[in-house]
């Protein structure tokens, strides 16, 4: 039964990667939709959203910590890309010397993000299909 047990590890390491990816790319995919959005409820213009990953850890019968996947850890706003700033003094949403302050989402940096999500989903994708495959080898040659 541990070998079974093994199998299904290896496809809730796989569905982990698939499910993170996801909120990556559902986060990317909400910032290129506001990547003109000068003004939020909160004030000012939208802030970029970052996913963080971090790994899932199970601790092993002989005490070891090992990998189980990845989960998101958070998704944060970036705080660390400047905002860009435009001169359009007929913009509503610019202050007294005519500056409007846009989102600090970079649309190409963004589609390229998105690309790589979706390739890391796909390759999980072929592990979970992989691993099927191997079961239905497996129960055949039980029959």
């Amino acid at each position: 039964m541990d070998g079974v047990n093994k199998l299904f590890s290896g496809m809730r390491i796989a569905a982990s990667g698939m499910a993170a990816e996801r909120v990556r790319m559902d986060t990317v995919a909400q910032n290129i939709a506001n990547a003109q959005l000068t003004k939020t409820p909160e004030g000012g213009p939208y802030r970029r959203q970052v996913v963080e990953f971090e790994p899932l850890l199970v601790t092993a019968e002989d005490g070891r910590e090992v990998s189980a996947g990845v989960r998101v850890r958070a998704v944060k706003p970036d705080v660390f890309t400047p905002f860009e700033r435009v001169n359009d003094p007929t913009h509503p949403d610019a202050d007294a010397g005519g500056w409007v302050s846009y989102p600090n989402v970079n649309t190409t940096r963004e589609m390229a993000d998105l690309i790589t999500a979706a390739r890391a989903y796909e390759a999980n994708l072929g592990v979970q299909d992989s691993f099927v495959r191997m079961a239905e080898r497996a129960l055949r040659l039980v029959q």
